[in-house]
C-alpha cells in the first residue's frame, strides 16, 4: 500500500498538460470508482476510529492522524448504497478539499491509472440528477474495457457539511453594488454542486451567472460569441473557473483562451477545492489573474469587485 501514493507529490507536472492520475478503489461491489490522485494525500489501512455523536450518518467517527483529528466518511453511504461493513479490504483515503482533510473509508484499492481530461466524460444523462458522479471513463483494466465512475466528492461533503453561502457584513461595497447588478460571470465547473454554491453567493449580489460544466464547453461557448462578433470582455465581467474538468481542464482552458487574440484579455479566476502554493504557481504559469479556493463566498464577492473596480477604473475604498 505504501508504494501505491509514494510518488504523488512527482505527479503534479500532469497538471496544467491536461492530464490526470485517477486513484480507483471498489466500494464493496463489481463497480470501480476514482478520484483525481491529486486531492490524495495518503492511503492508509482503517485506523481505530472513534465515535463523534450527533454527528452526520455517513460520518462513522474521527482517526488521528499524525496529531490531527480528521473525520472518516462511509463513501459508501454517502452515494446511496449500503452503510459500509468494515473489513480487512478496508482503505482509509485521506484528502484534501475546501481547505479542510477528511478521510473516505473505501474497500479494496485497485490502481492508479494515467489519462488524460480529453478521455473524461460527463455522466450518462440516464443517470438522472440524484447521482453522485462528476464524470466516467473507459480504461482498459485487467483486460477488459471497463467503465469507470468518478466520484463527485464536492457533492458528498456539501451534503454532510453545511456550506454557507452568505455574505458577511461589511464585504458588499455600497458604493459599487447598484453597478453590479446585471454584470455577467461565466461559472466553469463539472460538479453541478459548486455551480450552484457560486451561483446562490453571486446571484445574491445581482450578478447574471451563466454556467459551462467543463472546459471545452465553455470555451466552444466564448468561441461562439467571437465568431458572432461580440466582444466577450464586453459580454463577461469575468470568468471563474474550476481547474479539474472533464475534457479539458481549467488550466488548458485558460491557456487556449489567452492565446486567442480575440479573448485574450478575458478576466479568469480559478477557483478550486485544492488549495496550497502549488495553484499559486499554476495560476501565474497559465495566465490566470487571481485564484481563490472553494468555498469562500466573502472572497468571491471581493474579486467580483475587484475587478469591477479595475475595469472601470474606479480607486479602492480607504
Amino acid at each position: 500500500m505504501a508504494g501505491v501514493l509514494d510518488s504523488v507529490n512527482q505527479r503534479t507536472q500532469l497538471v496544467g498538460e491536461n492530464r490526470l492520475e485517477l486513484l480507483m478503489f471498489r466500494l464493496g461491489s463489481h463497480q470501480v470508482f476514482a478520484i483525481n490522485v491529486f486531492k490524495v494525500q495518503e492511503v492508509v489501512r482503517i485506523p481505530r476510529i472513534s465515535g463523534l455523536p450527533g454527528s452526520n450518518a455517513n460520518i462513522k467517527g474521527v482517526v488521528n492522524m499524525r496529531g490531527k483529528t480528521i473525520p472518516a466518511i462511509d463513501l459508501r453511504g454517502a452515494i446511496g448504497m449500503n452503510p459500509v461493513e468494515l473489513d480487512d479490504d478496508c482503505n482509509l483515503i485521506v484528502t484534501e478539499y475546501n481547505r479542510t482533510i477528511q478521510g473516505f473509508i473505501v474497500g479494496k484499492i485497485e490502481q492508479i491509472v494515467n489519462t488524460t481530461w480529453g478521455n473524461i466524460q460527463p455522466p450518462p444523462r440516464t443517470a438522472g440528477r440524484n447521482h453522485y458522479l462528476t464524470a466516467i471513463t473507459q480504461i482498459d483494466y485487467q483486460g477488459q474495457n471497463r467503465i469507470i465512475e468518478i466520484i463527485d466528492v464536492e457533492k458528498v461533503l456539501a451534503e454532510i457539511i453545511t456550506y454557507d453561502t452568505s455574505i458577511s457584513e461589511g464585504v458588499l461595497d455600497e458604493e459599487i453594488s447598484e453597478q453590479l447588478q446585471g454584470c455577467k460571470v461565466l461559472i466553469v465547473d463539472d460538479s453541478s454542486t459548486a455551480r450552484n454554491l457560486v451561483n446562490q453567493t453571486l446571484s445574491s449580489i445581482g450578478i447574471v451567472v451563466l454556467e459551462a460544466s467543463d472546459g471545452l464547453q465553455a470555451l466552444n461557448k466564448l468561441k461562439a460569441w467571437c465568431d458572432e462578433g461580440t466582444v466577450v470582455t464586453d459580454e463577461l465581467l469575468m470568468m471563474i473557473t474550476d481547474a479539474e474538468m472533464p475534457e479539458m481542464d481549467g488550466y488548458k482552458l485558460t491557456h487556449e483562451i489567452r492565446n486567442d487574440p480575440r479573448m485574450s484579455d478575458l478576466y479568469i479566476a480559478l477557483n478550486t477545492s485544492l488549495s496550497g502554493s502549488f495553484n499559486e504557481a499554476m495560476v501565474e504559469k497559465v495566465g490566470c489573474n487571481k485564484f481563490v479556493s472553494k468555498f469562500q463566498p466573502d472572497k468571491l464577492v471581493e474579486i467580483v469587485q475587484e475587478r469591477y473596480r479595475e475595469k472601470y477604473s474606479m480607486p479602492l475604498n480607504p
